[in-house]
């Protein structure tokens, strides 16, 4: 009967306050995806005009996202390529093309004092190539490059080589980290992601993955940004839980969705009356959001000076790892196995 009565106070607590939506948060970062890349332009054959004709649709783009001053901008997979190339066509464009737009890109970041994270292929020796995620800062200077590690059977076939690192970036606002199409099918991959822990996840594609995007939230614990190559598939933000917080539309495609990144995922096991205490504290300071049926929850800090550690530490809330670290290490325990 106690459990019972706890658990209703808690749902008492949380009505109003669980939200599938943004968090606006006193710590947060504006995030802008653009869910398009550029067209066919029929007629050009000339590889410098294809450039500029490049360089021209992404200032029409960014303008749409630029008036809300985000922190980040992220673009999905190849997004410096218009449609319609043969694959020789393809290779005079790279070669012509070389740094051009990622100097425009990062002139855009400069400028705008905001992060520009891309996707580009990008000829790296004699017809050798990688598929790679850049990572522009506020001042426009590249700060990390992630290599594809899972290119297709037929980008391979093409002279696309594979990476074979995950390396996490170091922003103002928190850690990044980048994958890029057909790697989110690979379990072996997002299991580095997992160790890597970053505070976002960065997807350029031209592949939704669906549920998969949803798994790599929550099993990362990361928030999930997703550009999409086509503007039929949904741009998306999501949260660690694997919730959509921000979404394009069939009208527009792009969005913009501020996050807080002051979270920890923690398990209701042993944690009933402890979140209704800190509920009680904290009032509105501290979110509290269930989406029900996983039995986990996201704690996210809206306090000035009290971070959302400090809050679990105060009331001795474990947070989800260390709860299924308890279980693990419990179950080697003797006398627990069969």
């Amino acid at each position: 009967m106690k459990n019972r009565n706890v658990a209703f106070i808690l749902i008492l607590l949380l009505s109003g306050i669980l939200s599938s939506g943004i968090v606006q948060a006193k710590e947060n970062v504006k995030i802008a995806v653009i869910g398009s890349i550029p067209p066919h332009f029929p007629g050009t054959n000339n590889p410098q005009e294809i450039v500029d004709k490049v360089i021209q649709f992404w200032e029409k783009e960014f303008q749409k996202v630029l008036i809300q001053k985000p922190d980040l901008i992220v673009l999905p997979e190849a997004c410096d390529r218009p449609r319609g190339l043969s694959p020789v066509e393809q290779l005079e464009y790279f070669r012509q093309r070389k740094n051009q737009v990622l100097d425009f890109f990062a002139s855009v970041a400069q400028s705008n004092q905001c992060y520009i994270a891309f996707n580009s292929k990008h000829e790296v020796g004699d017809k050798e190539f990688l598929n790679s995620s850049f990572m522009l800062n506020r001042q426009g200077e590249t700060i990390g490059v992630y290599h594809k590690n899972y290119p297709t059977i037929g980008e391979m076939e093409l002279g696309i080589k594979a990476g074979d690192e995950v390396p996490v970036f170091e922003c103002d606002f928190g850690t990044v980290a980048c994958a890029v199409c057909f790697d989110l099918n690979f379990d072996e991959l997002r299991q580095k992601f997992v160790a890597a822990k970053p505070d976002l996840i960065l997807f350029s594609s031209m592949y939704h993955g669906g549920l998969v995007q949803s798994y790599w939230a929550y099993s990362c614990q990361s928030y999930f940004v997703g550009a999409m190559g086509f503007v039929q598939l949904p741009s998306e933000i999501r949260n660690p839980l694997g919730q959509v917080v921000a979404s394009s539309t069939n009208y527009f495609n792009y969005t913009v969705g501020t996050v807080n990144l002051d979270y920890e995922l923690v398990h209701l096991d042993y944690n009933w009356e402890k979140l209704v205490d800190l509920k009680k504290k904290y009032g509105d300071a501290v979110i509290i959001n269930d989406p029900g049926q996983v039995g986990a929850v996201l704690i996210t800090s809206e306090h000035d000076k009290v971070n959302v550690q400090q809050m679990l530490a105060e009331f001795e809330i474990e947070t989800l790892d260390e709860y299924f670290d308890r279980s693990r290490n419990f179950r080697e325990e003797p006398g627990n196995k069969h």
